[in-house]
């Protein structure tokens, strides 16, 4: 099925180009700008930095004079507006009205725009009204989002053309979205209805092993006498500190390369002049270290 974005009478270059960025990312191409301020607004520096690559989308773009021009071959038509028009069409969002029109697509059957399965995947399926499913099956041709000008919007004579008014659910405040910016959330949240993009791959696993309980424990003796040569860590008064850090290391599930590296700097902060003077261990150091200690003695 063909999706179009039609910008009526734009005056910012850099929308254009920010709305070619916009399209592609969501895997779109159609775009379709009516009396533009710039003749040459694809040609534009600002146009092609916006694009940021897109270029392919600014070469396929089509200029025309008007919106007659714009809308040849589509057949459900959105307007973008803040607010509802008097005698327009219904005011709703974009992702309750997308659900709706897939839904109208999958009541048409295999003649709905050729839309594949994974388009029309079950779990974006919202009930129908059977008298509504022949309007919204009039979108298997292709399904047109307008937008209009940075200063004034879209017209009221244009906006009464279209089969629904599309509202993007914002601060009530501050609802004032850049063209290139509502463009994007139209564009995502139509991808997400026609059934999204595969997720990428997961990362591979890492193979590092964990260390054990040995390994974090000699770790914790090491930079305790790093701690203390830097003068951090008291060891007349050691409170709670090396506790807390034992429980942050076993939280962290650290392997016996992040162990080697956390060594590596302890001993470097060891290796300062002076530093090591002060590396007196702690009770808790002294301790932990007896075991090894006795080991070494019955060996």
């Amino acid at each position: 099925m063909q999706t179009r974005f039609i910008l009526i009478q734009t005056s910012h270059a850099g929308n254009v180009g920010a709305a070619a960025r916009a399209m592609k990312t969501m895997g779109f191409d159609d775009l379709v700008l009516v009396a533009p301020r710039w003749a040459n607004v694809l040609r534009r520096e600002e146009t092609i930095q916006r694009a940021s690559g897109a270029l392919d989308v600014l070469e396929k773009c089509r200029i025309v004079d008007t919106l007659d021009e714009a809308l040849d071959g589509m057949t459900h038509l959105c307007a973008t507006a803040m607010t509802p028009r008097d005698f327009g069409p219904p005011t709703t969002t974009p992702r309750e009205h997308f659900a709706q029109l897939v839904a109208g697509m999958r009541a048409a059957g295999p003649r709905a725009g050729g839309i594949s399965a994974a388009e029309l995947a079950d779990q974006h399926a919202v009930p129908v009204h059977a008298a509504d499913a022949a309007f919204l099956s009039a979108a298997q041709t292709g399904v047109a989002f307008l937008f209009g000008s940075e200063r004034f919007g879209m017209r009221n004579e244009d906006v009464y053309r279209c089969h629904a008014c599309l509202s993007i659910p914002s601060n009530p405040q501050f609802g004032s979205l850049n063209i290139g910016a509502a463009l994007q959330v139209v564009a995502y949240d139509w991808r997400l209805a026609l059934g999204g993009f595969a997720d990428a791959p997961p990362l591979p696993q890492s193979n590092a092993k964990l260390a054990d309980a040995a390994q974090v424990s000699g770790m914790l003796t090491h930079l305790e006498q790093a701690l203390v040569a830097l003068e951090f860590l008291d060891p007349a008064a050691p409170k709670k500190l090396m506790p807390r850090l034992n429980a942050l290391f076993n939280r962290a599930a650290v392997t016996q390369e992040e162990i080697h590296i956390l060594r590596g700097i302890a001993k470097s902060i060891l290796q300062i002049p002076g530093a090591r003077q002060f590396a007196k261990p702690t009770p808790v150091a002294l301790a932990s270290a007896a075991p090894e200690q006795d080991r070494q003695t019955s060996g």
